[in-house]
């Protein structure tokens, strides 16, 4: 399969496809990124405002209790362990890395609430690295497409890995992303206006079984 012009053509269709979150540092990505399990950025992106204003950094953040910050982040949903993690990331930061998000991927994971993905999101969008982090989108798109047959995002990612050019991987991951939310939906995906389907590049469109299953890691 032709990882390079799928891309291209995610590329022409969505030229101005980037991160819908939005924050400005390590610590708003962070944050932003483990609020948007579950969630919609834009949903995310009303609660981050305020609260990023108010409290820019995990050792002011701190200064809420758990009560409040479930208050002020419950629109999000799992509000509850959304923001007893958040807390424990904070603590965790401020007594191990200088108040700092670490840069490195295995620090990150030691974060609560923090996983895989959420650490490559950081990684990619906040450092720069390259990275492909795999979320619900990231996963249906490319395995209904045949970049990727797996049943777990960490496999899918390490297949991403395997069939991307490592300097796409990061553009790649928001082309997924958006062909996800705009085109390539759960349930009705709209393979009439699809360019990947019309070059005949989506398994799934040239053999009718769009199903796919996602376990846990």
């Amino acid at each position: 399969m032709d990882a390079n012009r799928i891309l291209d053509l995610l590329e022409e269709l969505y030229p101005e496809a980037g991160a819908e979150l939005r924050f400005s540092n390590p610590f708003e990505t962070l944050i932003a990124t483990i609020l948007s399990a579950q969630c919609t950025d834009k949903r995310v992106n009303t609660v981050t405002e305020p609260l990023f204003r108010e409290f820019p950094d995990a050792s002011s953040l701190l200064a809420l209790s758990q009560e409040e910050l479930e208050e002020r982040i419950k629109t999000c949903g799992l509000y509850r362990m959304k923001a007893k993690n958040i807390l424990s990331a904070c603590r965790a930061l401020v007594d191990g890395c200088g108040g700092e998000v670490p840069a490195d991927r295995e620090k990150l994971m030691a974060l609560p609430g923090v996983g895989r993905k959420t650490a490559g999101v950081v990684l990619m969008a906040a450092f720069g690295d390259d990275q492909i982090p795999v979320d619900t989108h990231v996963f249906r798109v490319t395995n209904r497409i045949g970049l990727a047959e797996a049943d777990t995002a960490n496999e899918t990612e390490r297949q991403l890995r395997q069939a991307l050019p490592k300097n796409r991987w990061s553009r790649a991951h928001h082309l997924f992303i958006w062909h996800g939310r705009r085109c390539c939906a759960a349930r009705k995906p709209a393979c009439g206006r699809c360019p990947l389907a019309e070059a005949d590049l989506c398994r799934a469109y040239r053999t009718g079984n769009f199903a796919v299953k996602q376990k846990e890691n």
